[in-house]
C-alpha cells in the first residue's frame, strides 16, 4: 500500500530525534570524523594479538593497486608460497599482467559465445543485459586464475612488469568494454539474420582487435624467458630459454588444479550441492566454476587442516564489511553502526545474501590460525593491497569475521569427507549470472 509522508509526520520525527540530548552529541561526532571512525571499538585490538599457534613462513605481499585481480593475486600467491616453501625462495612473485592479458583475450571470446547463444533474446532480457554489463571488468573466481595458469603456465614477476593500465585498469576496461558491447550488436544482427558464415570470419577480426587493444595497454606475454633468482641461503640459480608452461610443469609439476575444491557456504542455497557458475568462466573447455555449498564448519575445518600441512588457502570473502585497511583488522564488532545509530543492522548471513548486503567482493590467503584447545580464536589474512595497510601488508581476522563473511574456501580433496568427494564429482546444478554467487 503507497504511503504519502505529511507534514505532521516529520515534525514528529524530528520532535523524537530533539527529545533525546544524547542524539545531538552522536551527531557532531558522526559528522565531524564520518560515522564509521565515531563507531570505531577501541576494544577489538587487545583480542587481536598478531600472534599465531600454526603460520606460514611468509615475506613480502603483493599490490593489486587500482584493479579488480584480486583472484588472480590470491592464487598466485598460493603458487608462489608453494614455490618458494620448495625451492627455498619465499621472495619469489609470479607475473599478474602476464595471466591478466590472457584472461582479456580468453574472456572476450567467452563474451562472443554468450551474446551469440543468447542471440534471440530480447536485449533488454536479464541474461543479455548482465553479459552487456559486466563486459571488460576484472573481476573473477579462483577457477578462473586456474584455468589461465593450465593454459597459459606463469613467469616471474621480472619477465612481464606491471604497467599503468594493469596497476589501474579503470581505462582500459572501459575502452574494452565499449567495443564489447558494439561487437555484440554486430554478433547479434548477423545471428538474427542467418549470416552464420560471416559470424566466424567476424568474430575473428574482433578477436585480433582485443589482442592489439589488449597489446598495446598491458605489453605482450613472453614466449620465453630465463628463471634467474636467488634463494634463501643466496645460492644463484639460473634456467635460460623457458616457455612459461616449461617453468609451471618443472617447477611446480605437482600441483594439479583437478585436486582442490571450492567449498562454499550460502545458506541461502541448498548444501551439500555442487552449484556452477557458467556465466563467469573465462576459457572455452577448461576449468568450469564449480562451488561445493556446505556448512560452515566444513570450510573452517578443512582450512586449518590444509594450513597444518604448510599450504595457504585461497578464500573468497566481503573485506569492505567490518574492516580497518589501517590496522588490518577483521572483526565483526570493530564498528558499533548500532550503537551509533539506534538501529537494529543484524541480519542473517543467507537473508545478506538474498538481498545483496552480502556478496563475495574480494579474495585473499589465508597464511595462519591461530587455535586454543581446538578453538578458533583468529587468522593470519596475506591480502594484496601492498605492505602499508594492515601489518607490512598481513591483516588478522577473528573466527566470527570467518563465520559471517567468508563465503569460499579453496582446498585439497584429501580434506573433504567420502560424500563431499563423491558430490564435488557428481552432477552441477547451474546459477544464473545474477544469482548471490555469481
Amino acid at each position: 500500500m503507497a504511503h504519502e509522508l505529511t507534514v505532521q509526520e516529520l515534525e514528529k520525527f524530528s520532535a523524537d530525534f530533539n527529545k533525546n540530548p544524547e542524539n545531538k552529541v552522536i551527531a557532531r561526532a558522526a559528522q565531524r570524523s564520518g560515522v564509521l571512525e565515531a563507531s570505531y571499538n577501541d576494544r577489538v585490538q587487545s583480542k587481536l594479538t598478531r600472534v599465531f599457534s600454526t603460520e606460514l613462513d611468509t615475506d613480502n605481499v603483493t599490490n593489486q593497486k587500482h584493479s579488480g585481480r584480486c583472484w588472480e593475486f590470491a592464487t598466485l600467491n598460493v603458487l608462489r608460497h608453494a614455490f618458494g616453501k620448495k625451492y627455498k625462495a619465499k621472495n619469489f612473485t609470479f607475473s599478474q599482467a602476464y595471466n591478466f592479458f590472457w584472461d582479456k583475450i580468453e574472456r572476450a571470446n567467452m563474451f562472443y559465445n554468450r551474446i551469440l547463444d543468447s542471440a534471440d533474446m530480447p536485449l533488454d532480457s536479464r541474461q543479455v543485459k548482465t553479459d552487456l554489463d559486466f563486459a571488460g571488468s576484472d573481476g573473477g573466481q579462483f577457477q578462473m586464475a586456474a584455468a589461465l595458469v593450465e593454459k597459459y603456465g606463469v613467469v616471474p614477476s621480472y619477465a612481464m612488469p606491471e604497467t599503468f593500465n594493469t596497476n589501474d585498469t579503470t581505462g582500459f576496461a572501459t575502452a574494452l568494454g565499449d567495443k564489447l558491447k558494439k561487437d555484440a550488436l554486430v554478433l547479434r544482427h548477423l545471428k538474427q539474420y542467418g549470416k552464420d558464415d560471416e559470424i566466424a570470419k567476424t568474430r575473428e577480426k574482433f578477436l585480433s582487435e582485443v589482442y592489439r587493444m589488449t597489446a598495446i595497454a598491458v605489453g605482450e606475454p613472453p614466449k620465453t624467458f630465463d628463471l634467474e633468482y636467488r634463494d634463501d641461503d643466496k645460492k644463484y640459480h639460473l634456467d635460460k630459454n623457458l616457455t612459461p608452461l616449461e617453468f609451471l610443469h618443472k617447477y611446480l609439476g605437482d600441483v594439479d588444479f583437478d585436486d582442490y575444491v571450492v567449498l562454499t557456504n550460502a545458506p541461502d542455497h541448498e548444501y551439500n550441492k555442487l552449484y556452477g557458475l557458467p556465466a563467469e568462466d573465462n576459457i572455452e573447455g577448461s576449468i568450469r566454476i564449480k562451488l561445493l555449498n556446505v556448512p560452515m564448519e566444513y570450510l573452517s575445518s578443512a582450512a586449518i587442516a590444509q594450513l597444518k600441512d604448510g599450504e595457504a588457502v585461497w578464500f573468497g570473502n566481503d573485506v569492505l564489511r567490518q574492516m580497518d585497511r589501517k590496522t588490518g583488522y577483521l572483526d565483526t564488532n570493530l564498528y558499533k553502526l548500532d550503537d551509533l545509530f539506534g538501529v537494529d543492522f543484524k541480519m542473517s548471513k543467507a537473508d545478506r545474501l538474498r538481498t545483496g548486503v552480502g556478496q563475495v567482493s574480494h579474495a585473499m590467503t589465508l597464511v595462519g590460525v591461530d587455535e586454543d584447545n581446538g578453538e578458533v580464536r583468529q587468522w593470519k589474512v596475506e591480502n594484496s593491497w601492498g605492505d602499508k595497510s594492515g601489518s607490512k601488508g598481513f591483516y588478522v581476522m577473528n573466527n566470527e569475521w570467518f563465520n559471517d563473511y567468508v563465503y569460499e574456501v579453496v582446498v585439497h580433496k584429501k580434506y573433504l569427507t567420502d560424500k563431499q568427494k563423491e558430490l564435488a564429482e557428481g552432477p552441477i546444478t547451474d546459477l544464473p549470472a545474477w544469482d548471490s554467487l555469481a
